[in-house]
């Protein structure tokens, strides 16, 4: 036996002390995605949770967005629901457009239980982009559209594109929140110019095609006119 050689070797002739090392090394995270609540590993699709303080997004796996899709209790955070609604009856002129000072021809409204209000945000090259908007046009389609109130605070979003050239008639559709906020991320990274260029528009014609496959009519008992109408 040659001077100084190691025979205490396992299988493929590593020291035992390396192989015991190797063992006792917690092997590496796994790539992708994990729950921001208890930071188990995700899918790529995945739900999320709105923080109600912030209305920042949060991704969740599902026993943590579980716990969170009680509507009536008092918690900072809330389950983001996957419900997809078109509203047939929908009314907005573009008069009624102009009024609510949205410089391009799409946004998303939802009422922010912290403000106690509904806010806008509109797509552009910096992202979401929250509009001032003026609460008499908002109550004004309120009024005209009563069936917008079956939107969720905070979690649902009433997707809205302003009347156009080759579009004479607004739509709306009840959505996701965090469905708006992919949308918007998706048309900063293609947009160009001040209207967001020939590949920002047939990525939004992508997704309301996604939109409309997934979209049913909203129930005609929530049409009927809600007294009070939200803000």
């Amino acid at each position: 036996m040659a001077p100084g050689r190691n025979t205490n070797t396992g299988p493929g002739g590593l020291p035992v002390a390396l192989l015991r090392r190797i063992a006792a090394t917690p092997p590496a995270p796994p790539a992708g995605e994990r729950c921001e609540m208890c930071g188990e590993p995700i899918p790529e699709a995945h739900q999320h949770v709105v923080d109600l303080e912030s209305h920042a997004m949060m991704c969740a796996c599902r026993p943590c967005y579980l716990l969170f899709t009680d509507s009536t209790a008092h918690l900072r955070y809330r389950s983001v629901p996957d419900r997809y609604f078109s509203f047939p009856d929908f009314e907005l002129g573009p008069g009624q457009w102009d009024e609510l000072e949205i410089p391009v021809a799409l946004a998303f409204f939802f009422r922010s239980s912290k403000l106690n209000r509904t806010v806008a945000f509109y797509p552009g090259p910096a992202g979401a982009t929250e509009s001032e908007l003026p609460l008499d046009a908002w109550s004004a389609v309120l009024a005209a559209n009563p069936a917008l109130a079956a939107a969720a605070p905070d979690t649902e979003a009433l997707l809205i594109r302003g009347p156009g050239p080759d579009r004479p008639l607004a739509d709306c559709h009840l959505v996701p929140v965090d469905a708006c906020y992919e949308l918007v991320g998706q048309l900063r990274r293609l947009w160009r110019g001040f209207d967001g260029g020939q590949e920002a528009r047939d990525q939004l014609g992508a997704f309301f095609e996604k939109v409309d496959s997934r979209s049913r009519p909203i129930p005609a008992e929530n049409r009927e006119s809600v007294p009070g109408g939200r803000q």
